[in-house]
């Protein structure tokens, strides 16, 4: 029987293979979920809508985390660190509004935390902080094809050209926060 008093973070920050990928490797991250949220078109979005930037939504992940083991906290600075929060709608190379940075709270205690982490890491970056803090309302989970996306396509082009520097980035600025396993 699992006595685990499990927490859900939601979260975007641009691609959400990108962000999957950097948060499947944090302990105390028990399942990590890409999908949408944040539109206003009717309906269940797919991937191809998503991308027009016509429903409103983000890509982001539902992160299921053990905070005996990470606190939401630290969950939100590795989130906030590994992609770049002073860009609107923007990403690299991916634009538009389904690629903002945001945290998406499950309630006001996330809300505040949220708040404290972007003004806390605020003080590292050279322009202003642009991440939207906003109240989750529906999550739809991305199609099949989109989960565990780097772990299934660790040698196509955009994976290693783009996530597999981030993670590298993520071992140098967050070693004891990672799993003891190999990318």
């Amino acid at each position: 029987m699992n006595n685990k008093n499990l927490e859900i973070a939601t979260v975007g920050g641009g691609c959400f293979w990108c962000v999957e990928a950097v948060l499947q490797q944090l302990k105390g991250v028990e399942k990590v979920v890409s999908g949408y949220t944040g539109g206003k078109a009717p309906g269940r979005p797919t991937y191809r809508e998503v991308c027009s930037g016509l429903t409103g939504h983000a890509e982001v992940v539902q992160v299921t985390f053990d905070p005996s083991i990470i606190s939401y906290k630290d969950l939100l600075v590795v989130f906030m660190t590994s992609h770049d929060p002073t860009t609107m709608n923007r990403q690299g190379a991916d634009v538009g509004s389904q690629y903002r940075s945001v945290i998406y709270y499950h309630n006001e205690a996330q809300k505040e935390t949220a708040e404290t982490v972007i003004k806390e890491v605020g003080e590292y970056y050279d322009s202003p902080i642009v991440t939207e803090v906003s109240p989750l309302e529906t999550f739809y989970e991305a199609e099949d094809y989109h989960q565990d996306y780097y772990r299934n396509n660790t040698s196509q082009g955009y994976c290693s050209a783009v996530i597999t520097p981030k993670l590298a980035k993520l071992r140098k600025m967050h070693a004891d926060m990672l799993l003891d396993i190999p990318v």
